[in-house]
């Protein structure tokens, strides 16, 4: 997830290829030449790449403090498997942004969109209602009352999931068509950062936090993590006051009520089917899989490490250091392959690499209490991850057409999770029957059909440039 590019590119509209065949007469132009290995690594020191380095982290900060971090703390509150996976449908809030999205596409926030600009105006109120749910959480005990927790978990599900089609559309038009692997790849390792520190960074803050001596449950450890989290999400607001708006798009005057509404609630949806006709489906479908491998898996991740006997202390250590490294080499390197050999090339890489990690779990789980093959397991899904996060990214982005980028990838994004995240709910409940071990491996299998779908998608007329 990504943003880089000079002042000239980043005033540039993202088109597709195929987007710009749908607007204009004439012939569809060449393909652009592949960039040599020095301008692909260049791209990465522009002032662009930087800034959605940042939003990056600001996007990816609160999602596993409503899931993976979440699942931890409940777990060691003593909450069990099943009603832990079930909570993950918090997440399908993210399932089904593109509900409200035409609104954050379309609709102005009085004063605020004339101080900032449509896109960052959204951004901004999205970070608030983050960040004070966020600290309504760390007021919560879910051993106490569970739930108000879920309350908070779903105003942060909801006003992150605001954030990314704010944020998408942001990116989006931000710049041209050729910056957007890597673009994605920025955005993807400031997501992958804020993640490690949501995640390994929460669960370290809150070991420092507990009571030395004391190895019952300490509600008020949880408290602090929760609320450096909260703060956390200053760097987002930051950077957002501090960014330049992209280019305003004149959207063209509603006659009414009806007019506007099928403007920004049927026509994102009909310019797709228009674009891509009969392989609308088979785009859709490789959409609704791709990350489905590690969605349903991740839910579990760690209650596993609770119930194998791993600390907070162990877990954000070899999170915090080996997590990183792997995080950047895996989404610059995605980045990196996906500019220079195609998306779909990638694409097929990373989705082999995803669905080959979750075997790793599952024979992680057969080591016992050894924090050596927790540190391989780990690295591995890290890296994995990386790469096919940032190759699909560029796919989504590469299908959006710029007069409904925040609608559109909303669309892609919400499909993305929709379908795992429900999965991912009886995770728990599959876990109680069967156990970990087929657990995860059953999730390495639930990736084998994307494999299909990458193999016909990349024969299609649909395909990037690769």
């Amino acid at each position: 997830m990504s943003d880089k590019t000079t002042s000239t590119l980043a005033s540039l509209p993202l088109v597709s290829e195929r987007a710009i065949a749908a607007q204009a007469p004439g012939p569809t132009p060449a393909a652009p030449a592949k960039p040599g290995w020095r301008e692909v690594w260049r791209v990465y020191s522009e002032a662009a790449t930087l800034r959605m380095l940042l939003l990056g982290f600001s996007a990816g900060l609160p999602l596993l403090l409503v899931f993976g971090t979440l699942s931890f703390w409940l777990r060691e509150a003593g909450i069990d498997r099943t009603t832990i996976g079930y909570l993950s449908w918090v997440g399908l809030a993210y399932g089904f942004k593109w509900a409200w999205a035409p609104l954050v596409d379309r609709l102005p926030i009085p004063l605020l969109t004339r101080w900032l600009g449509r896109r960052r105006s959204w951004l901004l109120l999205s970070q608030a209602v983050i960040m004070v749910a966020l600290v309504c959480m760390a007021l919560t005990d879910p051993r106490l009352a569970l739930l108000p927790m879920v309350w908070c978990a779903l105003a942060v599900a909801f006003g992150s999931a605001t954030q990314d089609i704010a944020l998408d559309a942001y990116r989006i038009e931000s710049a041209d068509i050729q910056r957007q692997a890597a673009l994605a790849a920025a955005y993807q390792t400031g997501y992958r950062m804020a993640m490690i520190w949501s995640g390994a960074g929460a669960l370290w803050i809150a070991a420092r936090a507990e009571i030395v001596g004391v190895t019952a449950y300490q509600p008020g450890a949880w408290q602090t993590a929760y609320l450096v989290m909260a703060a956390s999400m200053l760097l987002g607001v930051v950077t957002v006051l501090f960014s330049p708006e992209p280019q305003r798009r004149e959207l063209p005057p509603s006659k009414n009520a009806a007019d506007w509404l099928k403007g920004a609630l049927i026509e994102p949806f009909a310019d797709f089917l228009r674009r891509y006709g009969k392989q609308a489906l088979l785009i859709l479908a490789l959409i609704a899989m791709y990350r489905i491998s590690d969605v349903v898996m991740g839910i579990m991740a760690n209650p596993f490490y609770v119930d194998m006997g791993y600390t907070k202390d162990e877990v954000a250590t070899v999170t915090k250091i080996y997590g990183v490294i792997m995080t950047l080499v895996g989404a610059f390197l995605g980045g990196g392959l996906a500019m220079r050999f195609g998306v779909m090339k990638v694409l097929m890489l990373g989705a082999v690499l995803s669905a080959g990690s979750n075997l790793l779990f599952a024979w992680l789980g057969t080591r016992g209490h050894d924090v050596t093959s927790l540190i391989f397991v780990i690295s591995a899904d890290n890296l994995s991850s990386g790469i096919a996060s940032a190759a699909f990214i560029a796919y989504l982005s590469s299908l959006t057409n710029i007069n409904y980028s925040a609608t559109q990838y909303a669309l892609f994004s919400s499909m993305m999770l929709l379908l795992p995240k429900t999965l991912a709910g009886y995770s728990g409940a599959y876990v109680d029957a069967f156990g970990y071990s087929n657990f995860f491996t059953a999730t390495a299998l639930l990736g084998v059909p994307v494999l299909l779908l990458i193999g016909l998608a990349s024969r299609s007329k649909t395909a990037p440039a690769q």
